[in-house]
């Protein structure tokens, strides 16, 4: 390819989303799937031997990821190509898992020297799953299985960079097992002939997220604000230890219709309270403007997993239980 041919990275690009779903069960040959990894999500800009990575919200994040930002001889083992742009996830693996809650001290830190340090004891790799330009050449519109062939031949795995490997699409409910006993949030389907649709949520891919469900008691509610001023903006909840004791769980903020809100709002009124009922500490940013109720009243959720804190990842409502005895919910295994 000539000079004159050669198209020069883009400025930015949104990363192209998968939609929540299922692909059809008679039809699942035309697709591929993958682990749906636990990290943040990150384009790695590649240009004159330089790695720079950029979030989903269009954020430079090269400095808070120093071991695979910079030169770009960090991502392989051969030379890496003159041009090329991937999209993919930065993850950070705990006895060869992947692990969110490992990640959190490495986000949000914008200097350099913090960042340094923190890559000694908490190092990530980047998880390339796609490639969407090569050499001066736009593959935006190849179909994924194309795309997939190509990242493949790019270069090796290396210290700072993993290409995960994609999985035919009859093999879904295996590859969902593995991923459940991995501890992933779950898969991802994607459609063989597929383009590459830059900032859409499109139904070409699908997430099958693996959830948990667990009943917990409501003791308390953050006042929500905005639309939802003048009702609840996210519950406090919590499960029984063995001995009895209330220990906070998590916030659910989200699962919730108005007609939902209206009437959890109602129930958990004239169950007000002066002080917190739960035998233990609640983060600050929940605590602080909580109202406290009664623990009487049982909701189910589903959620993602526990943390080594003991608090569930991005629990949803699912119902009220009221046929439920508050002193009866504890953690489920």
């Amino acid at each position: 390819m000539s000079r004159s041919e050669w198209s020069p990275l883009p400025a930015s690009l949104a990363p192209m989303l998968a939609a929540a779903g299922s692909p059809p069960v008679g039809r699942l040959a035309e697709w591929a799937v993958e682990m749906k990894w636990d990290g943040v999500r990150a384009l790695a800009f590649i240009s004159d031997g330089q790695i720079r990575l950029v979030s989903r919200t269009g954020k430079d994040i090269s400095r808070t990821y120093p071991e695979v930002a910079g030169p770009a001889e960090v991502l392989g083992t051969g030379a890496p190509p003159e041009q090329l742009l991937l999209d993919g996830e930065i993850v950070a693996f705990t006895d060869g898992k992947p692990d969110f809650e490992a990640l959190q001290p490495r986000m949000h830190v914008s200097s350099a020297d913090a960042a340094l340090r923190l890559a000694a004891t908490i190092p990530v790799t980047y998880l390339a799953f796609d490639v969407l330009q090569l050499e001066g050449v736009p593959l935006l519109s190849l179909p994924y299985a194309s795309r997939r062939e190509t990242l493949k031949t790019i270069m090796g795995n290396g210290p700072g960079l993993l290409i995960p490997p994609d999985f035919p699409g009859p093999d879904l409910d295996a590859v969902r097992e593995a991923s459940v006993a991995t501890g992933l949030e779950g898969v991802v389907a994607k459609r063989l002939d597929s383009v590459y649709e830059p900032g859409a949520r499109s139904g070409n891919w699908l997430k099958v997220k693996n959830l948990l469900q667990q009943e917990v008691v409501v003791a308390g509610w953050k006042p929500g604000q905005g639309n939802r001023a003048g009702l609840i903006g996210s519950l406090l909840v919590g499960v029984h230890s063995s001995s009895g004791a209330l220990l906070y769980a998590g916030h659910v903020g989200t699962g919730f219709s108005d007609s939902v809100l209206r009437m959890l709002t109602r129930l958990l009124e004239p169950l007000r309270r002066p002080g917190s009922p739960f035998d233990g500490p609640v983060p600050a940013e929940y605590a602080g403007p909580a109202v406290w109720v009664e623990p009487r009243l049982v909701i189910e959720v589903t959620f993602n997993r526990w943390t080594r804190a003991g608090r569930m990842r991005a629990p949803a409502y699912r119902g009220l239980r009221d046929d439920k005895d508050p002193a009866d919910v504890v953690r489920e295994t």
